[in-house]
């Protein structure tokens, strides 16, 4: 449930004369806490085995101003804990553990400075994030789009049971897979965003984003559309296209700006993620706005006081 300030999440998304401010990398925060993160289930590892790091992660962005935690279930999905042992009934209490440690530490941060509106988005990852192979930056996995549906709907149904603000459909790498989770979450009772991981002027499968948009335009579940988990370059103008198309509120979190490199498994170049950036996409449609990977809580504060 939302917390007992805010107001309904996706009311905010069409009434509010200000942005929501997202959070950061959350994998990355975890990093920089000293936990080893090199596993298949990624973030999704420590709902088991060190859950207040998990929660202590939240708090560290929402002190740093963001008003959306996005929970540690990206790469959590009944099929990954079922390679490391965990069965369904255990793997179900993980996936709803992710939502709860995202209210605790919006519990504990509104104890700390009550009255800011909090919420909690609960994250699915695609299709390829439980592959943990890239394979979510390509799409196009072999699967058609009943199949991808029926892969992500229980999860679904399990993160909508806990009650969260909103579901983040992220990191979605085409309109197929778009397709199978607009359908996936007809009837679950909780808004969604879907978001798109882009390069340039298409998804990263190569689908023309007018056409991937489009999938989300009459969806009553989808409240906002957009990219996530791409250069700060190819924001401005995925925001431009994914509100005229749809003239749904937009959604833009992305990396810092670094390309990661997979031989030598670094990230090479310079941040290129601003506030100032930011305050574009907001002029071009964006209401939920914050960063993905290698964007921590010292560059959401940094967002925080641009957009507010």
């Amino acid at each position: 449930m939302t917390s007992a300030a805010a107001p309904a999440f996706a009311d905010t998304l069409t009434s509010s004369d200000s942005p929501v401010v997202l959070d950061g990398g959350l994998a990355g925060r975890l990093e920089a806490a000293g936990h080893d993160l090199g596993d298949e289930l990624w973030s999704a590892r420590l709902l088991a085995d060190r859950p207040e790091a998990v929660v202590a992660a939240h708090l560290a962005y929402y002190a740093a101003g963001a008003s959306v935690a996005t929970t540690a279930s990206y790469q959590a999905t009944f099929e990954g804990f079922a390679r490391r042992g965990i069965g369904h009934d255990r793997a179900a209490g993980l996936l709803a553990l992710a939502v709860e440690l995202a209210r605790e530490a919006a519990r504990r941060a509104e104890a700390k400075a009550p009255g800011r509106p909090l919420w909690v988005a609960a994250s699915a990852g695609p299709y390829g994030a439980m592959l943990a192979d890239g394979s979510e930056y390509r799409g196009r996995y072999g699967l058609d789009v009943a199949e991808l549906e029926r892969f992500h709907r229980p999860r679904l149904e399990v993160l909508a049971a806990a009650r969260p603000d909103a579901l983040a459909l992220e990191t979605v790498p085409d309109a197929d897979e778009a397709r199978a989770l607009v359908r996936a979450v007809r009837g679950l009772g909780v808004p969604a965003w879907l978001s798109y991981a882009v390069a340039g002027d298409r998804t990263r499968a190569g689908d023309p984003l007018e056409e991937a948009f489009a999938v989300a335009a009459e969806s009553d579940e989808i409240v906002a559309v957009g990219v996530n988990c791409c250069a700060p370059e190819d924001v401005g103008h995925a925001v431009e296209v994914a509100a005229r198309v749809t003239g749904k509120p937009v959604v833009a979190y992305p990396n810092s700006g670094e390309v990661w490199d997979p031989g030598a498994r670094a990230w090479r170049g310079r941040p290129t993620f601003s506030a100032d950036l930011a305050a574009g996409w907001w002029r071009a449609g964006a209401r939920l706005i914050g960063g993905c990977c290698r964007v921590g809580p010292d560059a959401i504060a940094g967002l925080a006081d641009r957009l507010r």
